[in-house]
């Protein structure tokens, strides 16, 4: 039996046996110092091996030469292309995009999730809702996107547990009338249950407190162009419903991206509402 010591183990490991890939150098004497997407390839031509973004393709390029820990990545891949945008929104915007639609191997991979929900305020007690049932970008008083409805009710209870909040009134135990919750007892529920405080001041509570998460309606009627300009090209960013549908030149080849898939997308939402909504990039409505 062959013992195997702890030098033999790491001697199988990526990142002991790095090496820098020189036959990559020629993918290299192109890479720009401008915003953009780029892409590591391997053998196959229809899956690549990674996609990354950055502001400065080639800088981002040249880090991941630097790091051991992508060794393995590294010698299977055989070129390295790129994509330039206007700045650092098309590329977020591209990247997410290319991620879900090719699956590289060395990603994260980005997939809809159908479990997707949301915490629903519709009169005193808040619900969880799912995105496959509910259209979330037009839905108000959502709060928080969560991959489950056990997520959401962890949220609802972290809040419970800072405001003094009963768990009664949010629905998360059940609650004898006229009676106070065990929580009143032990200091952790301020009394509405009770009376102690109104069920006003109660629910006042929770929507501050879940206001720093809402999510946001989309502002407009149909889709419309977000005009992002950089140093060397203007490009105009086509979004519906919070949906990346692509980017143009001129707005008059706007109406060939046309298409917006059904449901919510919350990588979308999570990388355009603060900035469209902020007023940081000029919105021209296509609709």
């Amino acid at each position: 039996m062959v013992r195997r010591t702890a030098s033999h183990r790491l001697a199988f490991e990526p990142a002991a046996i790095y090496q820098y890939p020189e036959h990559l150098r020629p993918s290299l004497e192109g890479l720009p110092s401008l915003p953009g997407v780029y892409i590591f390839h391997g053998e196959s031509d229809t899956m690549p091996l990674y996609i990354g973004k950055s502001v400065n393709i080639r800088s981002r390029v040249m880090s991941h030469f630097r790091t051991a820990d992508e060794a393995r990545m590294l010698r299977q891949a055989r070129h390295v292309s790129f994509i330039t945008t206007a700045g650092e929104l098309g590329a977020l915007l591209l990247e997410a995009q290319m991620i879900k639609n090719q699956q590289p191997l060395f990603n994260k991979r980005l997939r809809k999730n159908r479990q997707l929900c949301s915490l629903h305020i519709s009169g005193m007690k808040p619900a969880v809702v799912y995105a496959k049932e509910v259209d979330f970008s037009h839905t108000l008083n959502l709060f928080g996107l969560y991959s489950s409805r056990r997520s959401a009710l962890e949220t609802l209870q972290k809040i419970a547990d800072e405001q003094r909040l009963c768990l009664g009134l949010l629905g998360l135990e059940n609650l004898s009338k006229g009676r106070a919750c065990f929580r009143f007892s032990l200091g952790r529920c301020a009394g509405a249950c009770c009376g102690r405080e109104s069920v006003e001041e109660h629910h006042q509570r929770l929507l501050a407190a879940l206001e720093k998460v809402r999510v946001q309606c989309w502002p407009w009627e149909g889709a419309v162009g977000v005009v992002e300009e950089g140093a060397l090209q203007t490009q105009i960013h086509i979004i519906n419903n919070w949906f990346y549908l692509g980017s143009v030149t001129d707005i008059a080849s706007a109406s060939e991206l046309t298409s917006t898939p059904q449901g919510f997308d919350s990588d979308g939402y999570k990388i355009l509402c603060r900035p469209v909504i902020s007023g940081k990039f000029p919105i021209i409505p296509l609709s």
